[in-house]
């Protein structure tokens, strides 16, 4: 140690079947990072992550969960777990197994390089803004991906779809089974993310979660079978009095084995006017492996969170789904709730999303040219309410024009595709604009002008007016 500065602690050794004790708040829970050994035990009410996931790791070493969960790989996460150092592992010992600290991400798909990447491990991307609103229907290679753990490698020849749960019968449907038993149906709809314009709402103050733009949202046609006529098939009735969830789990699963799963009330799940499909078809073509392959479920209409991908099992059940994003995330609380306070049980699972719209063109800070301006952009609601009008203002929402609307027309209750929309405007050299827009849905929800009331934790619903600044050069 340099002069003056005192000596580094000596830490006793521990052999990695020693750490392996320690596995349970009781005999304390040990992990090891590196040559490393941590008493985390103290920690494991406080992780963010919830305290399962951390229990998960007792015994032994972080390295196989912070690469699935690469949020860790940051400097001041260390610091905080060498606060926690007990010892080092014996010299003697050897280092962990090859395959105890692979990449679980290795497999994952190529992607196209136009995507703007939030986080690599899980993949988390969206398109380009100023890509959205060129087209109707979302390219399959630029549509937005959500992936909350590793792609997993499914083989469509030994696949199969477990459908189980009271009142019905159990079938295992490969997909041979679901093309040629169940007639296709087709949906033209869009998915957007809780998550969708969270920077935005993270200027109001930090929220956790990935920093999206205006581009966790696409729009497809999906193609499939109605999960209504597997449901039908099985035995389950289309009515049933009280609580009903139909259930979904996902092939892609945490290095403890929990796959992601989600629910949708059993109502939306049997309506012949909800569109619910199990898709094995997006843009007429199979499903990328990043969006589902080789079956996913679409709900329209509600947040794509309950759009399951590589969906392996629907339950129909009593009680929501177990899992932590239908119980633990995904839902809105009050602008004074915070992670002291929070409490999920006390806010129902985000369904139908608030209406929503954003400028796609131009991009904030342009300098565009004088004379007619080209404002382009998306509109689209929750639950299938039509996009009506879109309110647009060069002036920061002083003065209003109204924008013309493109887009499918929808059987009524049915709109759960976005609309794109244009307007024209003169502007003059050296004018600065505040372009604002506005979106109304056919029950008249209308999107709030600012965010710092609608701020929450996980800057979830972010909907408040679009809000872009641009020059207009001489």
């Amino acid at each position: 140690a340099p002069s003056g500065a005192p000596p580094a602690p000596r830490y006793p050794r521990y052999t990695r079947e020693e750490v392996g004790r320690h596995r349970s708040p009781q005999d304390r829970v040990w992990v090891t990072h590196g040559t490393e050994v941590f008493d985390v035990t103290d920690f494991v009410e406080l992780h963010p992550g919830g305290a399962d996931k951390l229990l998960l790791a007792a015994g032994g070493p972080l390295e196989p969960f912070w690469a699935l969960y690469a949020v860790h790989n940051q400097p001041h996460v260390l610091e905080l777990l060498r606060e926690y150092k007990v010892g080092e592992l014996s010299p003697e010992e050897a280092p962990p197994a090859p395959d105890a600290t692979q990449d679980p991400f290795a497999g994952d798909p190529p992607r196209h390089p136009a995507l703007r990447v939030n986080s690599q491990k899980p993949f988390n991307a969206e398109p380009p803004a100023e890509l959205l609103a060129e087209r109707f229907l979302t390219p399959n290679e630029l549509f937005f991906t959500r992936n909350h753990l590793p792609v997993p490698a499914v083989d469509p020849g030994s696949y199969r779809l477990r459908v189980e749960g009271p009142g019905g019968r159990a079938l295992s449907l490969s997909l041979a089974e679901l093309r040629s038993r169940f007639p296709k149906h087709e949906v033209t709809a869009t998915l957007q993310c809780a998550g969708n314009r969270r920077t935005e709402m993270s200027h109001v103050r930090p929220v956790k979660g990935l920093a999206w733009d205006i581009g966790a949202i696409s729009t497809a046609r999906w193609g499939g079978a109605r999960l209504r006529d597997v449901l039908l098939h099985a035995g389950f009735a289309e009515e049933r009095e009280g609580e009903w969830h139909v259930c979904f789990e996902g092939l892609d699963t945490d290095v403890g084995g929990a796959p992601y799963g989600a629910s949708i009330p059993y109502g939306r799940a049997l309506s012949p006017a909800a569109d619910v499909l199990l898709a094995y078809e997006m843009n007429g073509q199979e499903l990328p492996r990043d969006h589902g392959f080789p079956l996913r479920v679409v709900v329209p209409g509600v947040v794509g969170a309950r759009s399951v991908k590589w969906v392996q099992r629907v339950a129909v059940s009593p009680a929501e789904s177990p899992s932590h994003w239908q119980r633990n995330d995904y839902k809105g609380f009050c602008p004074s709730v915070d992670w002291d306070t929070v409490d999920y049980t006390t806010a129902p699972a985000i369904q139908e999303l608030p209406v929503q719209s954003a400028i796609t063109h131009p991009r904030p800070g342009a300098a565009v040219p004088e004379g007619e301006l080209t404002v382009k952009g998306y509109a689209w609601s929750g639950g299938g309410r039509e996009v009506v009008r879109v309110d647009v203002s060069l002036d920061g929402g002083r003065t209003w024009r109204v924008a013309r609307l493109a887009g499918e027309r929808p059987a009524p209750g049915r709109a759960w595709a976005w609309v794109l929309w244009e307007l024209e405007a003169p502007v003059t050299a050296g004018a600065e604009l505040e372009i604002v827009c506005k979106a109304v849905d056919g029950s008249y929800n209308v999107q709030p002008d600012t965010m710092a009331p609608i701020w929450n934790l996980r800057g979830v619903l972010s909907n408040a007016w679009h809000r872009v600044r641009v020059t207009v050069s001489r």
